[in-house]
């Protein structure tokens, strides 16, 4: 008994039929925005380790949300650097900070759904994630800055409030603040699985936040004591299981493209929106091999981006959004 060749260049024989037998479909609804919000400028400049990307001052948040909503992109996700900084990282949670001056401003003039990081790296001098004492980081005390700070957010107007720290236990006392004064209506999305990368460096330029050594505390030098080593292979579902338990409404894998495996057993495991952030290092990597060269850029950030989504995120955080939203309108 013969068989027939299997001939599966028969499904790639011309751009119709490929465009008929796909599964997987990148648009802009899939897009999450960064915004960089910062204290003190009045113009907005660019961010130099991270081209075409700029801080924005409340004055030109107008520019960004407008490129935004004709864009058609859902949301943003904003940062937010203040001119003053102290070691309890106390402007994260003030009321007329640079993050809740914006989230006001974006949810009044905009439609566009908002969320916001919630960490203490941009606000306190030593660029850690939390409150340090004589042990390295507190995590108790950092906890209750993070619900002070949640609640400000969603007080400023934040759909979203997304921790980002990695401190055990931040989206369970999350979710309790939120409810006890009255926003149970604000979701949030935790950094679940945030690994300690060396693609955040132009991040950590942008929000001014590169970790510091701290006299006394030789082992904080880096964040590896808070985020995970990327040679773990348990730790992501353990920590996503966590949040997902103590009410996180999307979880995220940050970095990306080197994390697809993390992404795809993710998917695999938990029922809930996965979403994946596309960091820094990665935009900027595109950036610097496409070199100027516009079609060549297009086509790195549309496999790369089509990549995280066949390896199951529901959406995708990247500073490339206004690009590619523009992109996949003109295909």
């Amino acid at each position: 008994m013969s068989f027939p060749k299997t001939r599966l260049r028969r499904l790639r024989k011309s751009a119709n039929v490929r465009r008929l037998i796909k599964n997987i479909s990148l648009s802009k609804d899939d897009l999450l925005y960064p915004i960089f919000v910062k204290e003190g400028i009045k113009e907005k400049s660019e961010i130099k380790s991270m081209p075409r990307q700029w801080h924005h001052s409340l004055e030109t948040l107008n520019e960004v949300i407008n490129d935004c909503e004709s864009a058609g992109i859902p949301g943003v996700i904003v940062f937010g650097i203040p001119e003053n900084k102290n070691d309890r990282g106390s402007e994260a949670f003030n009321d007329q900070g640079i993050v809740q001056t914006a989230v006001s401003r974006i949810k009044s003039e905009s439609g566009l759904a908002v969320f916001t990081d919630v960490c203490l790296c941009q606000y306190t001098t030593h660029g850690h994630c939390g409150i340090l004492d004589e042990s390295g980081l507190n995590n108790d005390k950092t906890l209750e800055v993070l619900r002070k700070t949640s609640v400000s957010h969603a007080r400023a107007g934040a759909d979203f409030v997304s921790p980002s720290g990695m401190i055990d236990g931040q989206v369970k006392e999350i979710r309790e603040a939120l409810d006890d004064e009255g926003f149970g209506g604000v979701g949030i999305m935790s950094y679940s699985a945030k690994f300690a990368s060396n693609f955040y460096g132009p991040f950590r330029d942008a929000v001014e936040s590169s970790p510091k050594k701290v006299e006394g505390l030789p082992h904080l030098g880096d964040r590896s004591t808070y985020q995970m080593d990327f040679k773990t292979r348990e730790q992501p579902m353990r920590e996503i299981k966590l949040d997902v338990e103590e009410g996180a409404d999307i979880v995220m894998v940050k970095p990306a493209l080197p994390y697809l495996d993390v992404i795809r057993e993710a998917r695999q495991t938990f029922d809930v929106p996965i979403s994946a952030y596309q960091v820094s290092g990665e935009y900027s990597m595109i950036k610097r091999l496409s070199e100027n060269d516009e079609d060549y850029e297009k086509k790195l950030f549309l496999e790369s981006l089509n990549s995280i989504k066949r390896a199951g995120a529901n959406f995708i955080i990247t500073y490339g959004a206004l690009d590619v939203s523009r992109w996949l309108s003109e295909t």
